[in-house]
């Protein structure tokens, strides 16, 4: 059993590093003694355990039930031996008896060690939890203590908060004593305790970065009204402001761009995209996807989707590398989106002329619309084409020999007439 200084050596650094009070940790500890000792060797007292909180000496009575005839001496005491210790004491009442606390056994004393330690575990995440409980969601600083299994682990005060493999932006690296700031995105329970987990690749950690170098967001007069975030690439924040008189994408951006710039460091290059928002679709598609112009755009509000073209020169920057910029557009607007490039000039061209050269074809007795379409693809274009072709000139071309027939005949039969 832990002796008055060792008690007392408990007391005073839970409560001086921990933050635990003493009166609290007494009142564990007592309990955690007295649980261990009934489930001890000495199972069958009724104790009660007093801790002095000045010097950590400990005291413990059995109570015991004061009967005219014993029948479980581990409960109870004869009403003679009771008046030894109170002589106005009369049977059917409880006695409290001074028992050495050494009685109380070893396993008692280990039994009580691992409920001190599960005391101190609750203490602590409760106190974990009123400490940070207002800070979730909210912007940390600490310190790198150290890394394990791609876990960085963040001193935060007395405290440490464990930034996982997961919430990290992609290529960032940090040693022991480097300071990072990050999201503190919940507190969570495990076998150890309570856990701070931080977060560095959550989007709500641009919002609050953005919130804080920004005033007009920090004061209402700009509202981020959405965001799409793919961590240590890039973000796009949608932006509207209540006042006409503010420019919410200035706002964002600063004077010479030092406001974003201040962020992108943070996050260690990654780009931000900062644009205006709008309730037409269109127009919001175009802030999103510039500097690449939408052309045909069709909106298909059943299916919440839009179907548009770029010309080619434009392709790639709407798409993005591995798509990422139609994702981040499609995930900020809340749309989808289907891109395609835009036919230029001498495609329309061409197009043109090979559906002129189909319907004329078409034109044509018994021949139809999908054999006018292989015709032109092979090169038939009209019907002054055909002069001198034979049947195996267009067996050769992948038709059958009655198509074949077929075809001349109703050429030769148009030239005729």
């Amino acid at each position: 059993m832990k002796t008055g200084s060792e008690i007392l050596a408990v007391l005073e650094y839970m409560e001086k590093e921990k933050g635990i009070p003493r009166v609290d940790m007494i009142q564990t500890i007592a309990e955690a003694i007295r649980s261990a000792a009934l489930k001890s060797i000495n199972a069958g007292y009724d104790i009660r355990v007093e801790i002095n909180p000045k010097t950590g000496n400990l005291k413990a009575w059995a109570i015991l039930k004061v009967v005219d005839s014993v029948s479980d001496s581990q409960a109870q005491i004869h009403i003679s031996k009771a008046r030894e210790f109170n002589p106005d004491i009369d049977v059917s009442e409880v006695i409290e008896k001074e028992i050495d606390p050494a009685f109380l056994g070893r396993i008692a004393a280990q039994g009580a060690r691992q409920a001190i330690t599960q005391g101190i575990r609750h203490f602590e995440r409760e106190r974990l939890y009123e400490d940070f409980k207002n800070s979730i969601g909210d912007i940390v600083s600490g310190v790198v203590r150290h890394q394990d299994s791609g876990n960085i682990y963040v001193e935060l005060g007395k405290s440490e908060a464990i930034l996982p493999h997961r919430e990290r932006i992609p290529g960032e690296e940090y040693v022991p004593g480097d300071r990072i700031r990050c999201l503190l995105l919940k507190i969570e329970q495990s076998s150890y305790g309570p856990e701070i987990i931080l977060s560095r690749s959550h989007g709500r950690f641009v919002r609050r970065l953005l919130e804080i170098e920004v005033t007009e967001i920090a004061d209402g007069t700009v509202e981020i009204y959405a965001m799409a975030r793919e961590p240590g690439y890039r973000t796009k924040v949608a932006v509207r402001s209540s006042d006409p008189k503010v420019d919410a994408v200035g706002s964002c951006v600063g004077t010479r761009g030092i406001r974003i710039r201040n962020i992108v460091r943070e996050l260690g290059g990654e780009k931000i995209d900062v644009i205006r928002y709008s309730d037409d679709p269109v127009a919001f598609l175009q802030e999103a996807i510039h500097p690449a112009i939408p052309r045909n755009v069709y909106v298909d509000d059943a299916n919440r989707q839009i179907n548009f073209e770029v010309a080619e020169e434009d392709l790639a920057i709407a798409i993005g590398k591995r798509g990422l910029n139609a994702r981040l557009t499609s995930r900020l607007m809340n749309w989808k989106l289907d891109i395609k490039k835009a036919e230029s000039e001498k495609e329309k061209n061409l197009n043109r002329k090979i559906q002129q050269a189909t319907a004329g074809l078409n034109n044509i007795p018994g021949i139809d619309d999908e054999l006018a379409q292989r015709l032109v693809a092979c090169g038939f274009t009209d019907i002054d084409v055909f002069d001198g072709v034979s049947s195996e000139d267009l067996e050769s071309a992948g038709f059958s020999g009655e198509e074949a027939r077929l075809i001349l005949e109703n050429i030769k039969n148009i030239k005729n007439f």
